[in-house]
């Protein structure tokens, strides 16, 4: 039997420092079918050269070279020329594990699943880091620390994420998981994810541009009304690269928070009540209006907004902020809540 294609989609945008490295990692993927679809959305530097050397090295590249439409869009577009049975998301200033790939695609054959999810990497630039913190540093974050095309990063502290035992989830199950830590990245980006292409496009669901920061929040809901079954495996190997001057450290308010996390309500309202469960999660979802990703900056303009996004919520609930933790917990030393027996199994093992 053939081995199924793989459409790994890569918005290009600026990032003529990180992108070739990005690439690097996505063609050293040691599931070799896969198709590379690079969009280029209207870079002023130098992103366009270094994609096109990239394509004329390696024919599995497909480079679109469109006007500016932001990362939503350029996704979509991305998704429109996809012809893998798979799709994944890659950020361009971001790494990979040359067996990411196999080891998502492993599970969703084995499993019939219609969705994966696994931990991640994130590395944190000096200024991001609290001094004595004491962290430990991932002792497999293997790529990221040996690369000698990062030593400009040397500095960077790697932590590990991942919110969900190994195995396997029905919607129902899954989503009593994600409830318990609805803000935190692992469960609401796209790039630590495999995606069925057939079930994207018979529901029709594409990306929006409704909010500022969340449309990976967005998408991976509304996705979850579709997906019957969620294969959770416990391997990282996508290092997701804090950037400081990126949007949710430049831009972001209490106002631009509270507004995400109040339309997100609604999306987790109508898969809840879908899902029969609304009334036992309702209690959990208003409470996530005050919880937070794994990792902020203290000295950040997120910070900020979400001490004052927690406040002015207190303020209109009676909730304590205080007595809600403001960062979710690293995995490593808070173990996931593990999901109910009768609704979970352990993976298959690799098919041969």
């Amino acid at each position: 039997m053939n081995n199924p294609l793989v459409s790994i989609i890569v918005p290009v945008y600026n990032v003529q420092n990180s992108v070739a490295r990005c690439l690097e990692s996505v063609l050293a993927q040691t599931w070799k079918e896969i198709e590379v679809i690079v969009l280029n959305d209207g870079s002023t530097d130098g992103s366009l050269a270094i994609c096109e050397q990239f394509r004329r090295k390696d024919p599995r590249i497909t480079l679109i070279d469109k006007p500016n439409a932001g990362l939503s869009m350029t996704r979509n577009d991305g998704m429109k020329v996809a012809k893998g049975k798979y799709v994944q998301f890659v950020d361009s200033d971001d790494l990979l594990e040359p067996d990411f790939t196999e080891n998502m695609v492993r599970a969703a054959e084995a499993n019939s699943a219609d969705l994966v999810i696994s931990p991640y990497w994130m590395a944190l630039p000096p200024e991001m880091v609290n001094p004595g913190e004491g962290e430990k540093l991932a002792p497999d974050a293997k790529l990221f620390l040996e690369d000698p095309s990062v030593t400009d990063r040397r500095g960077y502290k790697v932590r590990q994420y991942g919110f969900l035992p190994a195995g396997v989830y029905d919607q129902r199950a899954y989503a009593m998981q994600l409830i318990e830590k609805p803000a935190t990245f692992y469960f609401n980006v796209v790039w630590n994810k495999l995606y069925r292409r057939q079930l994207l496009e018979a529901v029709d669901l594409w990306f929006t541009n409704d909010l500022l920061y969340a449309e990976d929040q967005q998408f991976n809901v509304r996705y979850l009304q579709y997906a019957k079954v969620i294969a959770s495996i416990d391997t990282p190997g996508y290092y997701y690269i804090q950037n400081p001057q990126g949007i949710c450290h430049t831009q972001l308010t209490a106002g631009t928070v509270m507004q995400n996390k109040l339309q997100m309500l609604r999306y987790y309202k109508e898969l809840f009540t879908k899902l029969g469960i609304y009334d036992e999660a309702q209690p959990r979802l208003y409470k996530s209006l005050v919880a937070f990703s794994e990792n902020v900056s203290p000295s950040s303009l997120l910070q900020r907004a979400i001490d004052d996004a927690a406040s002015y919520w207190g303020s209109l609930t009676g909730l304590d902020a205080s007595s809600v933790p403001v960062q979710e917990t690293d995995a490593a030393s808070r173990p996931a809540k593990p999901a109910r027996a009768s609704r979970r199994k352990k993976l298959d093992p690799k098919p041969e």
